[in-house]
C-alpha cells in the first residue's frame, strides 16, 4: 500500500475517534508490543506493517498469518497516515464487551475498580499493574475514559488484551455486586483510617484464628484481611474519592508516606495496593 489517501487508510486512521471507535466496534492496537499482544489474544480483522518492521517483527506479522489475520504491507508514508503512533505496526482490533456477572462468575480474588479516572494514560497504567500483580479483571465506572482511547490502548502496553476489562458500569451497582459475589471492598484514599503497612502486617491471621482463636488480637480481628478475596476501589486522578463514593467501600485504606511527597499519583498509589494484595493472597 502506497497511497495516503486511500480508502482503507482514513477508515484506520478514522479510528482515533470516539464516535467512530463506537458505530464500527473497532479500534486501533499500535506498536510491536500493543499488536503482538494483539495477534495472540485478541480479535483482530487487519494488519498493516511497513517493510521495515516487517523485517525486524516478523514473528509477529507470521503468528498473525498462521491466525487467519489478514496481513498488509504499506509504505512509510501510509502508517503514518494511519497513526502518527504505530512505530511502523498497526492492528485493527475488535472491541470485546465483557461483563461484571461474568467476571464475577468465575470467583475473582483481586478486582480494580476505577472510578471516575478520565486521564487515558492513568487508566491504562493501572490496567497494566492490574495485569502484572494478577489481578482477575478491572471495572471502569460509567464517567471514566474510554479504553479503546488509543492513548489508553498503548499506556496498557498489550494488558488490554490479557484480563477483562468491564465498563460502564455504575460504581454503586458494581461494589453492590462485588459485596454480594464476597469480595471485601477497599477504597483508596489519602484519608483512610486504614495504613496499608499495618494491614499487611496481619494479614491472612483471620484465617489462622478458624484454628486458634487465640492466635489473633482484638485489633488484628477489626481490620480489614488483605489475604480475603478484594476489590480496590481507585478515585478520580484530581479529587479523588468522593465522600459518597467512599462510604460504599467496607473500608478506607491510605498508602503511608514517608518522605515529603505530598501525594502519590493514581497509578502509583494502584500498584501499590494492587501488589499489596497480591502479595497478602499468596
Amino acid at each position: 500500500m502506497t497511497n495516503t489517501r486511500a480508502e482503507r487508510v482514513k477508515a484506520v486512521r478514522a479510528l482515533s475517534g470516539r464516535s467512530v471507535r463506537q458505530r464500527s466496534g473497532l479500534f486501533l492496537a499500535e506498536g510491536p508490543q500493543c499488536v503482538r499482544e494483539a495477534v495472540r489474544f485478541a480479535s483482530v480483522r487487519d494488519v498493516y506493517a511497513t517493510a521495515a518492521a516487517a523485517e525486524r517483527y516478523g514473528a509477529i506479522l507470521d503468528d498473525a498469518a498462521a491466525r487467519g489475520m489478514r496481513v498488509q504491507l504499506a509504505s512509510d508514508e501510509v502508517l503514518a497516515a494511519m497513526s502518527a503512533d504505530a512505530q511502523g505496526l498497526v492492528a485493527v482490533v475488535a472491541q470485546e464487551s465483557p461483563t461484571l456477572e461474568a467476571v464475577l462468575a468465575s470467583g475473582p480474588a483481586l478486582v480494580a475498580v476505577l472510578a471516575t479516572v478520565r486521564d487515558p494514560g492513568n487508566a491504562g497504567t493501572v490496567i497494566r499493574a492490574a495485569d502484572a500483580a494478577g489481578a482477575d479483571a478491572v471495572v471502569l465506572t460509567a464517567e471514566s475514559v474510554d479504553i479503546f482511547n488509543p492513548k489508553t490502548v498503548r499506556a496498557t502496553a498489550g494488558s488490554l488484551f490479557h484480563l477483562p476489562v468491564v465498563t460502564g458500569e455504575q460504581l454503586a451497582d458494581a461494589v453492590a455486586a462485588l459485596r454480594a459475589a464476597g469480595l471485601a471492598v477497599l477504597a483508596a484514599d489519602g484519608a483512610g483510617e486504614h495504613d496499608l503497612d499495618d494491614l499487611l502486617d496481619v494479614a491472612g491471621r483471620a484465617a489462622v484464628a478458624a484454628d486458634d482463636p487465640a492466635a489473633v488480637t482484638d485489633a488484628a480481628d477489626a481490620v480489614p484481611d488483605l489475604a480475603r478475596a478484594t476489590a480496590w476501589v481507585f478515585g478520580n486522578e484530581a479529587w479523588g474519592l468522593a465522600p459518597a463514593d467512599r462510604e460504599l467501600a467496607d473500608a478506607v485504606v491510605r498508602v503511608p508516606l514517608r518522605g515529603q511527597a505530598e501525594s502519590l499519583n493514581l497509578a502509583t498509589a494502584a500498584t501499590v495496593c494492587l501488589y499489596a494484595s497480591a502479595r497478602a493472597q499468596r
